[in-house]
């Protein structure tokens, strides 16, 4: 039987090698990737999953050349804008983690038009990780709490300074094109997170690939530390 948990996260890769590999510019292994990511949202939502973060650019993907980046960022701000009132007809809320201070200013205004639009939707919620790096988040949490003035805090206290507050963390990791790291993903959120490393570059990410993570996923079992 399919366990589908509550919670995954995706660290999208291989678009750059997809593309080498067919003789294509790397930008259309994005352009794929981004319609690969598309299938994969309705598919999370067909499936039941509550949340889904994808880590769309990390705070390390700024050191890419700049014409690539320039070339994302326009991807991710077009695609959004023609997309944002499918997803709010299909019930789908939109989220943005990560920094926003070295974002454009036409990124930052597409991300708060989707937020606005889909925050009353309930049936999945997307999460995308931008200018995303977990070492970042946890810096940028202590920063707030040096500025509050705690002098003490616990865990669970600690974890309300963090961008993914009010979410459960993820249940499991999907890492695709045969890389088996994290990347600086959700570092303080994938303690006790499965993983999942396909081969398969993400632009051949499938629904058919999902649910072979998903019936992976469903023979583990999880103990969290504690005898079963």
């Amino acid at each position: 039987m399919l366990r589908i948990p509550k919670h995954v996260a995706i660290i999208m890769d291989g678009n750059g090698r997809w593309a080498r590999e067919r003789g294509l510019p790397r930008i259309a292994g994005h352009y794929e990737g981004v319609k690969r990511a598309e299938e994969i949202v309705y598919a999370c939502q067909e499936l039941g999953v509550e949340f889904l973060t994808l880590y769309t650019f990390s705070t390390e993907n700024w050191k890419r050349p700049k014409e690539e980046i320039k070339a994302l960022f326009e991807l991710f701000e077009n695609y959004l804008t023609k997309k944002v009132l499918e997803l709010k007809k299909r019930d789908i809320r939109l989220k943005f983690i990560g920094r926003r201070d070295r974002l454009p200013k036409s990124t930052l205004k597409v991300m708060n038009y989707a937020e606005e639009e889909t925050k009353d939707c309930t049936s999945l919620t997307v999460i995308l990780a931008v200018d995303y790096g977990g070492r970042d988040e946890i810096i940028r949490a202590i920063n707030k709490l040096l500025n509050s003035g705690i002098k003490s805090i616990t865990e669970e206290e600690f974890a309300r300074f963090l961008d993914l507050v009010g979410i459960p963390e993820p249940d499991l990791l999907i890492r695709t094109a045969g890389e088996e790291r994290v990347s600086n993903f959700l570092l303080w959120h994938i303690a006790y997170t499965e993983f999942y490393f396909s081969p398969v570059y993400w632009p051949d990410f499938t629904k058919e690939e999902l649910i072979k993570a998903l019936e992976d996923f469903s023979c583990r079992e999880r103990r969290f530390g504690a005898v079963l």
